[in-house]
């Protein structure tokens, strides 16, 4: 009777565990967000924020509708597929509410993890859409494989917590969207033949709230491992494993940055932790100490060989990472069940459908379990590399992938949402990237062409002061240098800069400023409130000029600004009576000499 009632009470606390795991593990959509946000630059954040919600509130939907289905239904087609059904409406008396919740908040988990690596050039709608995909069909199918009955659980199979089934799924979508988007406007500078010469850095603009990120997560995923532990020994075991390969990896990242970069790193380090966390995910529950300190090793390394081998070798951009973290250490995770599998681990549990223990490589179980981790990771690999190309070369088809080069340059917070800033009352300083000529590229130029002479004057007004006085009561001369003060939209900058580079200009001063003011018939809103005023973003661009006849630096400026609409430029023209270079001594003509 005692044992009756002990395992009552212990049935009672592992199922409010189990939910406690749930919100632990959807607590983690904050980390994501915040990780994101930071790794990323001020002008997107609002969007970031956004795609993370909309992750979750997307996700819930199409799994309620037919993910849960797939997943979880009656067995079909040989385990490859569960049978959607709508028992949650038809039969909600009897339906298992806690799994349900359990299985929402991991699915969602998966279509998070692509929103990083493809972040600051998506565009919103077609994010939705292969967000709904993920969470609705893709996730739920190959996640039956393993955790529904199917086919690879029959095999012997191990994914705890999701290294396969999650991690390495999200980061292989990450991968296939990020070089079907392609790379941020800047990220890689190339030659006449496109061949990459040059990586460029785009430098978070939040580590702090990145951090805040990367600590949310460590602590959700505590229940993201132990949630569906089923013993107080179970639980605590994985609490040690999910504790020490993220802190291994991070000091092996730190390590291995201040070797190879002269200082340690700060945010691969915070990559190392979700990497180490990633790499424990899958064998938490079978591997001891010494196990889970090589995994975190070997996790700790791979983050940084994966950030390198996306930039170096097959030159995709990833923001945050995702793919380094997610891909390749969910593949490492997953293997690793096969190499340090153990049978001293509380609860071990390993074995064929026929009964027979599995144990991995190191423990002495041979190359059995590792070649059926192999198995599961290749099939489960391939059936996501295939879907998410079949639903992004749809999308980029119809909707499009990609907002267009103006959009990127001015921020997806502005062009996708309407929102001004995510950072309104804060300064912020944000002039990274580099335009290059690509598909996303427009100049303006044809536009420009087909204008009137009044519709560019209307579009770029120049004011000129024509002379200035040498003293008080004196007669007003014409010094022969002049003053180009040139304000614009930041989105227009590069193409400034390269039209005054073309002429000769090579010196210039460049202040990003503020406007005060809403351009007319913007129809911009906030919570549905138009905004009546606010600070937009401008750039000032300030030459000074003397062999190069001023009225050809207006006439480049006004063709590199011009658009079309309200909004696009002022330039003022000023005598310049003065100039000394301080290094040389050298005044007025020989000291413009560098620079024009």
């Amino acid at each position: 009777m005692t044992t009756e009632v002990m395992d009552f009470v212990s049935s009672q606390v592992f199922g409010v565990w189990f939910l406690i795991g749930a919100a632990l593990v959807f607590w983690m959509q904050a980390g994501f967000a915040m990780c994101e946000a930071g790794f990323t630059r001020a002008k997107n954040a609002g969007n970031i924020l956004m795609k993370n919600l909309m992750d979750f509130c997307i996700g819930t939907v199409t799994f309620l509708l037919l993910g849960f289905g797939l997943f979880l239904g009656e067995d079909a087609l040989g385990g490859f597929l569960g049978l959607p059904n709508f028992d949650i409406f038809t039969n909600y008396a009897s339906f298992d509410w806690s799994n349900f919740v359990f299985n929402l908040v991991f699915c969602a988990t998966t279509a998070t993890i692509v929103s990083g690596a493809m972040a600051e050039r998506t565009r919103f709608i077609s994010y939705c859409v292969y967000s709904a995909v993920i969470s609705a069909v893709i996730y739920p199918i190959e996640a039956h494989w393993t955790w529904g009955g199917g086919f690879l659980a029959r095999m012997g199979f191990h994914d705890f917590a999701g290294s396969n089934c999650i991690h390495m799924v999200g980061g292989i979508c990450a991968l296939i969207g990020a070089a079907m988007l392609g790379a941020r406007i800047g990220k890689f500078e190339k030659d006449k033949e496109g061949k990459v010469t040059k990586v460029n850095a785009f430098p978070g603009h939040n580590l702090p709230l990145a951090a805040l990120g990367v600590f949310i997560l460590w602590l959700g995923w505590y229940g993201f491992n132990g949630a569906a532990a089923t013993t107080v020994e179970q639980l605590g075991a994985i609490f040690v494993t999910t504790t020490i390969a993220p802190a291994v990896a991070t000091v092996v990242c730190m390590l291995f940055t201040w070797i190879k970069f002269g200082k340690p790193d700060v945010s691969m380090s915070l990559n190392a932790s979700l990497a180490g966390l990633v790499a424990i995910t899958a064998p938490c529950d079978v591997v001891d100490a010494l196990g889970a300190s090589i995994i975190g090793i070997v996790a700790g390394l791979l983050v940084v060989l994966g950030v390198w081998f996306n930039d170096y070798v097959i030159h995709v951009d990833d923001p945050v990472g995702a793919v380094a973290v997610h891909m390749f250490n969910g593949i490492w995770g997953t293997l690793a069940v096969g190499l340090f599998a153990t049978n001293t681990a509380p609860t071990y549990s390993l074995a064929t459908e026929s009964g027979e223990e599995l144990l991995g490589l190191f423990y002495g179980g041979g190359f059995k379990l590792l070649g059926i981790q192999f198995f599961g990771m290749f099939v489960t690999a391939a059936w996501t590399a295939v879907t998410i190309f079949v639903t992004f070369y749809i999308i980029k088809k119809t909707l499009g992938l990609r907002v267009t080069q103006e959009e990127e340059i001015i921020g997806l917070d502005a062009t996708e949402h309407g929102l001004p800033s995510a950072y309104s009352g804060f300064a912020i300083n944000d002039m990274s990237g580099t335009m290059e000529i690509n598909a996303n590229t427009n100049l303006g130029e044809e536009a420009y062409e087909k204008a009137t002479e009044a519709q560019k004057d209307a579009a770029v007004k120049v004011v000129k002061e024509t002379t200035v006085p040498t003293g008080a009561g004196a007669a007003f001369i014409d010094s022969g240098m002049h003053k180009v003060s040139i304000i614009a939209k930041l989105a227009r900058f590069d193409a400034l800069k390269k039209a005054l580079n073309d002429l000769g200009v090579t010196g210039m001063t460049v202040t990003q400023v503020m406007g005060c003011g809403i351009q007319k018939g913007a129809g911009e809103y906030y919570r549905g409130v138009e905004l009546d005023a606010t600070l937009l973003p401008k750039i000032k661009v300030e030459v000074i000029v003397s062999e190069i006849p001023v009225e050809e630096v207006i006439a480049a400026a006004k063709k590199a600004l011009y658009t079309g609409h309200i909004g696009d430029g002022k330039i003022f023209v000023y005598n310049v009576s003065k100039v000394v270079k301080v290094r040389t001594g050298e005044e007025d003509f020989a000291a413009l000499q560098d620079v024009e």
